[in-house]
């Protein structure tokens, strides 16, 4: 069990490095190639910072492990927006200014009530995966053309700024990349035995340890990259890496677990996990939108994210406890 608890805490430390490698690599890399600077914080970015989640979750469900994989999905999402954003909103407010993010909050809300209809049934088939991986694709699509239309937004500013602080010659520019990339390999096979160690020495469900462990692990590059652009007044990207992480969790992230292993869904995912993402997502929608003029978060509604996150994982932990 000791050596679990290592392969845990030496994982999580390599794939948060790894993931800041890769994330930084990438969109170096990107720009090199004269991808406008929207796109990068739109595609590059919220892909980076996603990529945890989904290697964790393919990795998982190859193994044999598909709860790990629906937690971690889930999970990611449900702390992305109730410890991530509550938190940076508390440090700092959060202003919303850019149209593209104002047009993915809807888009999240549908995202998320399609998540909840097609584990209704209590199974995630492949074909289910199938719609979620075409929804993505395109998605992507539209993200694309609103990028290339959109090169004047708020959220394409704040990574131009980005990319000028932080430039890399292009050998180092891939060279991270790469580099980060397997090292993301490798540190999700380690986080995975781990995970699975751990759940099957204290008798509890992989679903647990994905919500739990797992999850928070994946998100820390989330929470880094906010509460970094939060502290420098960089708003846009802080909501940005939000949205763009919890699109791919629910669409990418499941979908490839789904498409590698066919799972049957405890009941307790829809009425529990996936209820209370939506819960805050539509809370995200509601305070972060602007319904007559830019959209903010403040310092109290950062609060009532934050409690409401603290409030499931102590539930989350009676219920491991109680086991």
């Amino acid at each position: 069990m000791t050596l679990a608890f290592l392969a845990i805490f030496f994982g999580l430390a390599l794939l948060v490095w790894s993931a800041d490698l890769f994330v930084e690599g990438s969109a170096a890399t990107a720009r090199h190639f004269g991808m406008p600077p929207l796109l990068i914080g739109m595609v590059i970015v919220g892909f980076g910072t996603s990529a945890p989640e989904m290697v964790v979750s393919a990795l998982a469900a190859s193994q044999g492990n598909p709860g790990i994989a629906l937690g971690n999905a889930y999970g990611s999402n449900i702390i992305n927006i109730g410890l991530i954003l509550g938190l940076t909103a508390i440090i700092s407010p959060i202003a919303v200014h850019s149209q593209i993010l104002r047009k993915e909050l809807p888009l999240l809300l549908v995202i998320t009530a399609l998540a909840g209809y097609q584990i209704w049934d209590g199974e995630l088939s492949r074909f289910d995966a199938l719609v979620l991986l075409v929804i993505f694709g395109a998605l992507m699509a539209w993200t694309i053309r609103q990028g290339l239309r959109q090169r004047a937004d708020a959220l394409g500013a704040e990574i131009e700024q980005e990319l000028v602080e932080h430039a890399l010659p292009i050998k180092r520019a891939v060279f991270r990349l790469v580099l980060g990339l397997l090292l993301l390999i490798a540190s999700s096979r380690i986080l995975v035995w781990g995970a699975v160690a751990i759940a099957h020495g204290f008798g509890v469900s992989d679903l647990l340890i994905g919500l739990t462990i797992v999850a928070i692990g994946t998100s820390l590059p989330e929470l880094a990259a906010s509460i970094i652009a939060t502290r420098k007044g960089e708003h846009d990207i802080a909501l940005g890496n939000i949205l763009g992480s919890n699109f791919f969790n629910t669409l990418t992230v499941v979908g490839i677990a789904g498409m590698i292993h066919p799972m049957a869904v405890a009941p307790e995912v829809f009425s529990r996990d996936v209820f209370f993402m939506a819960l805050l997502t539509v809370s995200l929608f509601v305070f972060g939108y602007g319904f007559r003029g830019p959209g903010r978060i403040n310092r109290l509604e950062g609060t009532v994210l934050l409690a409401s996150y603290i409030g499931y994982t102590v539930y989350l932990i009676t219920t491991i406890v109680g086991r």
